[in-house]
């Protein structure tokens, strides 16, 4: 069992929890992830959070391979009013704030968002790990080589769960020697990986374990699935949750999706399967 201090609040990882994705951006792989506007951003929440969500993690900016990199200025533009907008009209839930910029994650965080949710695990704007460590909050420490611009371009290893865990040894000292309390380790499936990698990845998922941490997988729709079956993102959630009965299955303590309900579903009905 993981506990998270969230700003006072204490989330405890008891059974996995869901994070649901609300991406406040145009360009999102995903169609079904979009939602621009405050009335969008708060429907969508509000149909999460019903159907069980544990947490909703809000984007301004796609990570998708060869996306466009925005400011952090436009960034602030696209959460900052959806953050206060949700923490207003649902105080009780748990808000992450998705960004790669120490800027961003601050505001974020005073705004009322509870954990950031780095993509870059400090390699883009390395002040975003002190900055976390200086608010308090959980942080997603996720594995990445490169940008999100180039980051298929530095896909190699000579083996990957290695070294994932090599660099998740190096960062949670990192994080902790910043003053983070509670990190979060993702292996980041699609970032600088190939679908062979992410596979590999998911059936080691349980190596991670060693570093006693919290492991949040990200498989929600991503071309490994669709491209593996030969349909598209819109087609995709039954290969999703495929995935992420796998990494439950191998260990895996937050699954980070697009349909919450389906998410739920899966967690329940492996609960007596498990420990």
């Amino acid at each position: 069992m993981f506990t998270l201090n969230c700003k006072g609040r204490l989330l405890v990882i008891d059974k996995p929890l869901v994070m649901g994705i609300i991406n406040t951006t145009p360009d999102s792989f995903y169609e079904g992830s979009r939602f621009m506007g405050e009335s969008g951003v708060l429907k969508q929440a509000e149909r999460m959070l019903k159907a069980g969500a544990d947490i909703l993690d809000i984007g301004g900016q796609s990570t998708r391979p060869n996306s466009t990199t925005i400011s952090a200025a436009e960034e602030l533009q696209r959460v900052i009013g959806a953050v206060e907008s949700l923490h207003y009209n649902f105080p009780e839930a748990i808000i992450s704030i998705d960004t790669y910029y120490a800027e961003v994650a601050a505001a974020a965080v005073a705004a009322g968002a509870s954990i950031v949710n780095d993509i870059s695990a400090g390699l883009i704007d390395p002040k975003i790990i002190t900055t976390a460590g200086a608010l308090q909050v959980p942080y997603v420490c996720t594995h990445i080589k490169g940008t999100p611009a180039t980051m298929q371009q530095h896909a190699t290893y000579e083996h990957v769960t290695r070294e994932v865990l090599d660099f998740f040894i190096q960062k949670t000292a990192e994080c902790h020697q910043a003053g983070i309390t509670d990190v979060i380790i993702d292996p980041g499936f699609g970032f600088a990986k190939t679908q062979a990698h992410n596979f590999t990845l998911l059936k080691e998922l349980a190596t991670l374990k060693i570093l006693n941490k919290p492991i949040l997988i990200g498989l929600s729709r991503k071309s490994t699935v669709w491209k593996t079956l030969g349909i598209t993102p819109q087609e995709a959630l039954n290969g999703t949750t495929v995935l992420n009965t796998v990494g439950l299955l191998n260990g895996a303590s937050i699954i980070r999706v697009h349909d919450v309900k389906e998410a739920k579903e899966a967690i329940t009905l492996l609960r007596p399967l498990t420990p």
